[in-house]
């Protein structure tokens, strides 16, 4: 099977293959697994068993984000923010793409086997969620970002049981706090390009709700749900209070674009909510790292 078409420029093809992988949600993805894995771990890392596990949990996800792109591939051509994605623009095959994301997830779960048998099984367990359960459910109901913060969430879990071996109530809050995230990021996400959305035939809740006022409000609802929820690591002593003066004004700078677009719904306003939360995961990491390293 050729991975490059006749003619191709390599360059330009492996930026299509990177593309392919959503570099962006795979750091995200890689660094919730690095706040479980430190929250569990506390000062005893073992840099073996971190190495296997942020290597497998970014091979998953990559090959994750791959599989989800052949699986769109008819709908990402309906919107103008995919068109000229690899495969709807066909610089890419389909076929290339499936072999490519069938070999980075079984790479990936290869190197979590060496981890423990619960981190492999949360690792494929969501890949089964985001492409048979999340991805499909986004043409069939407003739910379907609810549902999806589950696989977006596991690999903090599976972070926290690499370290520990066990699904532990530090592994949960970390879980909990990762779902929460995901919400205002994705209302948001979904609010700016709801035409877009609403072209290629999913069913997001600002496509029903296109005037912003609802979105908003489930926006600053969870945004202050995060807030709350960021605080139970030092309340119930898995961190102390470097964590605390770190997550708290985070928080905070999620909760008030949250505020200022439940006022007025603008792209503007949105894109804040936007820029807030993919602040946030990196800031969430070293408040865990700083708490546990530097007291």
């Amino acid at each position: 099977m050729r991975l490059l078409r006749p003619g191709a420029n390599p360059a330009s093809v492996l930026q299509d293959y990177w593309e392919l992988v959503k570099p962006e949600i795979a750091f995200l993805v890689v660094l919730s697994a690095l706040a479980g894995y430190m929250l569990g771990a506390g000062e005893s890392i073992n840099p073996l068993l971190l190495a296997l596990t942020l290597g497998g949990t970014a091979l998953a996800s990559a090959g994750g984000g791959v599989l989800n792109h052949y699986i769109e591939r008819n709908d990402d051509a309906l919107m103008r923010r995919t068109a000229q994605r690899p495969l709807p623009s066909g610089r890419i095959r389909a076929r290339s793409a499936l072999t490519f994301g069938l070999v980075l997830i079984t790479g990936g779960l290869t190197l979590l086997w060496w981890v423990n048998y619960i981190t492999l099984l949360l690792a494929a367990l969501t890949i089964v969620l985001y492409l048979f359960a999340y991805t499909p459910l986004k043409r069939r109901t407003t739910y379907n970002t609810l549902i999806g913060t589950i696989p977006g969430a596991l690999p903090a879990l599976g972070g926290y049981v690499a370290a520990t071996g066990t699904v532990g109530t530090g592994g949960w809050i970390l879980f909990s706090i990762l779902a929460l995230w995901q919400m205002p990021h994705f209302l948001a996400l979904a609010w700016m390009y709801r035409k877009d959305y609403a072209r290629g035939g999913h069913a997001m809740f600002p496509v029903q709700n296109p005037d912003g006022r609802a979105t908003a409000k489930r926006t600053l609802l969870y945004s202050t749900l995060l807030l709350g929820t960021s605080l139970l690591p030092s309340v119930l002593d898995y961190t102390g209070w470097l964590y605390l003066a770190i997550i708290i004004p985070t928080g905070i700078g999620f909760i008030l674009p949250a505020i200022g677009f439940y006022r007025k719904q603008t792209p503007r306003l949105a894109r804040k909510i936007l820029l807030a939360s993919i602040a946030y995961v990196p800031l969430l990491v070293t408040a865990i790292a700083a708490d546990l390293w530097l007291l």
